[in-house]
């Protein structure tokens, strides 16, 4: 693979060319490129006035990594066309929203999966170009997962029926954390059907299931549908309303595993957040298994890790968020910025996660509708580490920074 700064120097090179000289087939991969061989999730190709923005989402957050080099107004369309092109979408609609995806050829790399959306705005079309990452190397250990939660997730993988959720804002992990679990369910004698929007992965041997809104497909219906293929484990893209809620869970009480993502802050809120959904607390209790809550981190960058000592000041502040952190335990470690991670001192992400298991005190307390505060005090009690837990101990080892775990925990 290329050396990222040979790829930048050979983009800003064509920006910095006559509007005219451009090839805009080659500007296009060498931006996927780019943002491939940089680690970046996205590309935001922003028209504002009198400019074009290129943005890249490296880390979770976004950077002008091309500037100065600033895309010609001119060459904006001419992108946004090519773009459409390779996404199979209408090259003539300019007012309405469209979402595509395409696999683009880049040297050296082979295959790259681009998911695609465009929007319509003031000043012409935004699009954002989604790079999706391979998961066929991942497997359960690769998540980083504490050696106590990772049993706790087999354990409930093993298990022939119930649900298996993974909570958390966009953007956490959640679907890689399902794909990899899903890798591992994924055998011959089982039936694997998922129903996503879109489907961000290909997996050999699963039944993938694209939800169309447009044509009626949602995923109450497609599920209800998949009930009829059967199925032995389903994996349902993202609960959001109450007749998803209601099928998944019937699924997992008769004798399906059912996977699935909810937009909660952590763990514990599963509970209440199911029950407001209109699921009656006898079959919420019964039928999840583990609920996991994550974020994802930045790591410090390698090249330029340094140990840091907490100021008196700084340590009083952060122990009304952390009692855990004393005056003995103040050392932590921060990176300084270096060219290897573009000044930033963060290089690459991690997972820091908390696994609720549901054990009889915690099924009662679903039952007498108890609060997300009491379910999470009691799986505490029974043994499970917090998200802001284990940010803290990946902190004290130099994994990544103080800082950077308040700002996901209490953002």
């Amino acid at each position: 693979m290329r050396d990222i700064n040979s790829v930048k120097e050979e983009v800003v090179k064509q920006l910095a060319q006559k509007a005219d000289k451009v090839s805009i087939v080659k500007l296009v991969d060498l931006l996927v490129e780019f943002s491939y061989t940089a680690k970046a999730s996205d590309i935001h190709i922003e028209p504002q006035e009198g400019k074009v923005r290129i943005r890249f989402r490296i880390d979770g957050v976004l950077h002008d990594s091309l500037d100065p080099a600033v895309l010609p107004t001119e060459l904006h369309q001419e992108i946004i066309t090519r773009i459409k092109v390779l996404s199979g979408l209408r090259t003539d609609e300019h007012s309405l929203p469209q979402d595509g995806r395409f696999k683009i050829n880049v040297a050296e790399l082979g295959n790259v999966d681009v998911r695609v959306s465009i929007l319509p705005t003031r000043y012409g079309e935004n699009s954002i170009l989604r790079i999706l990452a391979e998961t066929q190397s991942f497997e359960l250990e690769n998540l980083d997962l504490l050696p106590v939660d990772l049993e706790k997730v087999k354990k409930a993988i093993s298990k022939p029926y119930g649900m298996i959720l993974a909570n958390g804002p966009t953007g956490s992990g959640k679907t890689t954390t399902l794909y990899t679990i899903l890798k591992r369910l994924n055998k011959p004698e089982a039936s694997v059907i998922t129903l996503e929007d879109p489907v961000e992965y290909g997996m050999p041997g699963a039944t993938q299931v694209q939800v169309n809104t447009q044509i009626g497909l949602t995923f109450a219906g497609g599920l209800r549908s998949i009930l009829r293929q059967d199925p032995n484990i389903i994996m349902v893209g993202e609960i959001r309303d109450e007749e998803t809620a209601s099928i998944a869970v019937n699924a997992a009480l008769t004798g399906h595993l059912v996977l699935s993502t909810l937009h909660t802050n952590d763990s514990a809120t599963t509970f209440p957040r199911l029950i407001d959904m209109g699921v009656p607390p006898f079959l919420v209790a019964s039928t999840v298994n583990i609920a996991m809550g994550q974020r994802l981190v930045r790591t410090i960058c390698k090249e330029c890790k340094n140990e840091r000592q907490l100021t008196d000041t700084e340590l009083k502040s952060v122990q009304e968020i952390i009692p855990d952190v004393t005056k003995s335990n103040r050392v932590f470690y921060i990176g300084k910025g270096c060219s290897v991670c573009d000044g930033t001192g963060y290089k690459g992400r991690v997972g820091i996660r908390e696994v609720l298991e549901i054990n009889e005190e915690i099924r009662a307390l679903i039952m007498s509708r108890a609060s997300a505060q009491q379910i999470k005090e009691t799986a505490v009690k029974h043994g499970m580490t917090t998200m802001l837990q284990d940010g803290l101990k990946r902190a004290f080892a130099g994994q990544t920074t103080l800082e950077e775990i308040l700002r996901i925990i209490h953002e």
